[in-house]
């Protein structure tokens, strides 16, 4: 297994665990308060969700590339 291989791993977990917690905090009274006022989630949570999808796919295209050499 190459080293690049390793870091698309492992920037594909971070990724997936950005998402849990940002898919988590969601849930959260909080959220579900702003979502019911403004329409959308608080500013923190949509940066978990959006970190997570771009590290998970970013790890996954890196460490399926790293695969092909």
């Amino acid at each position: 297994m190459s080293g690049r291989q390793v870091v698309g791993i492992v920037l594909a977990v971070l990724g997936a665990v950005l998402l849990y917690f940002g898919l988590t905090a969601s849930d959260s009274l909080v959220d579900q308060a702003s979502k019911t006022f403004t329409g959308r989630f608080t500013q923190q949570t949509m940066i978990y969700i959006i970190l997570g999808i771009v590290a998970l796919v970013g790890g996954g295209l890196t460490a399926l590339s790293a695969r092909r050499r």
